[in-house]
């Protein structure tokens, strides 16, 4: 783990000042933006960021694309499609390009870390004029004013050790908000980009962090979802001053934050104090996303996971005797390099046998650059989605199985959303341990907890009732 470097409040006041000379530049212009986010939730913690800082700028968010005066693509590089996608989204945008003079179309993210991939891209469509990588959102005020003034813009921060605390932001959700804990990754998965496109991992200060989470607190949001590559390793390196547990506990205690969750976790760093966390803090849901990606000692080795199926099974076992109701949902990758079908049938048994409520399933994509990709080993395509079509036949029984216990089961719903099915509204939100719930209501409780008690199934959605006193 890396020493965070942070960025001095002098450059930040440099960038606001840009910001607010921008600002003035566009007052009764009217312009506006639109930012669309590619990959994990790390992603959409950084677009809230580039959404709040071009609010700073002037710019009003659009409903659509087509009629922003800044169009911006917020990428990722886990999977090889995304940069297809990627290329024919950009391609798409060359008519509205020219037809409104003066648009601004950027893109940034993990994707524009890769060696090569950001210079090829300017090269390739010559409506892109910004470019910039993970580490650089900070500077967008003036990465922004190059733009107006002419210039094609490409920044990257090899480094990739630096944090930007107190950057403005605007989310789009008003009941739940991400909360970064670290940033970057240590880990080295042998299939993986991240640690070299986000940097070496290093952990917030934890005053900002709680600072944070009260702040939002105070302004409705009643549940918070603390964020990292691998959230167990907070403080590893002793900058910190506490661990991920003590940092649960310091954090659970800001008044008024009802719900508190957390992802990812990496097996190898999930210890007995984090478990006890969980059980004992009374705002930490009983959710653990908890990526296996192979059920095979083997496959595990040459992914470089540095955890066995045992221990992974180990940790199933103690959260389940600690908080009887608790939740996994978890990721999975199929035809990675060397997996015979024995090695596959391992992670079937496994998945079998933990029962997950739901999983993230993938056939094995070679990232260039990693490990994984130049293993001599690989595996045909035909056999990937051969297994990946079994798994996801598993799992989808795996998922009605666990529904099926919670015929009865009476709790507190945050309701997230509804749907108009005829004439009556379908709510639907999760209980704590993550469970969705489907069930009919006003659409003025959108927001509110509400308490729900499920009644039936249906394919894959628990169906329910309010429950009035």
């Amino acid at each position: 783990m890396a020493e965070a470097n942070f960025i001095s409040n002098e450059e930040l006041a440099l960038q606001n000042d840009i910001a607010q000379s921008i600002a003035r530049e566009n007052e009764g212009r009217s312009l506006t933006f639109f930012v669309e986010t590619f990959g994990c939730q790390m992603n959409v913690r950084d677009s809230e960021t580039i959404q709040g800082e071009l609010s700073e700028m002037g710019y009003t968010a659009a409903s659509e694309k087509e009629s922003a005066d800044l169009i911006l693509y917020n990428t990722c590089c886990v999977r090889e499609h995304a940069e297809k996608r990627l290329m024919g989204n950009i391609g798409a945008l060359k008519e509205l390009y020219d037809r409104k003079p003066g648009m601004i179309i950027g893109v940034c993210g993990c994707m524009m870390q890769q060696d090569g991939v950001g210079e090829k891209l300017l090269k390739r469509f010559p409506h892109v004029s910004l470019v910039f990588g993970t580490n650089v959102i900070y500077r967008l005020p003036e990465m922004i004013r190059r733009v107006m003034n002419g210039e094609r813009v490409l920044v990257k921060d090899r480094a990739g050790d630096s944090i930007a605390e107190g950057l403005p932001q605007l989310r789009d959700n008003p009941r739940s908000a991400f909360v970064n804990i670290t940033f970057g990754c240590d880990n080295y998965c042998s299939y993986c980009i991240v640690p070299y496109v986000r940097g070496r991992e290093r952990s917030r200060d934890p005053k900002d962090i709680r600072d944070e989470v009260a702040s939002l607190v105070r302004s409705g949001i009643t549940e918070i979802t603390l964020l990292g590559q691998n959230v167990n390793s907070y403080g590893n390196n002793g900058t910190a001053g506490m661990t991920f547990a003590e940092l649960l506990a310091y954090v659970s205690d800001v008044p008024g934050l009802k719900r508190l969750r957390f992802m990812s976790s990496h097996p190898k760093d999930l210890n007995e104090d984090v478990m006890q966390a969980i059980a004992s803090l009374p705002n930490v849901c009983h959710h653990v996303h908890l990526p296996v990606q192979s059920g095979n000692d083997e496959i595990l080795r040459r992914m470089n996971r540095r955890y066995t199926r045992e221990r992974y099974l180990s940790i199933v076992r103690r959260l389940r005797e600690l908080v009887p109701d608790i939740e996994f949902t978890t990721d999975i990758i199929v035809g990675f390099p060397g997996e015979t079908e024995e090695a596959f049938a391992d992670t079937m048994s496994l998945v079998d046998e933990v029962g997950f409520a739901s999983a993230f399933t993938f056939a094995y994509s070679p990232r260039r650059g990693t490990v994984a990709a130049g293993m001599a080993d690989q595996i045909p395509e035909a056999i990937k989605k051969d297994r990946l079509k079994r798994l996801n036949e598993l799992q989808a029984k795996k998922t009605v199985e666990n529904n099926a216990k919670y015929i009865g089961h009476e709790g507190e719903v945050l309701v997230e959303g509804f749907d108009c099915c005829g004439e009556q509204t379908m709510l639907y939100g999760k209980y704590q341990n993550f469970k969705m719930v489907y069930f009919p209501g006003d659409a003025g409780l959108l927001n509110r907890y509400v308490p729900v008690r499920v009644t039936k199934l249906s394919k894959n959605s628990l169906l329910g009732e309010m429950i009035h006193a």
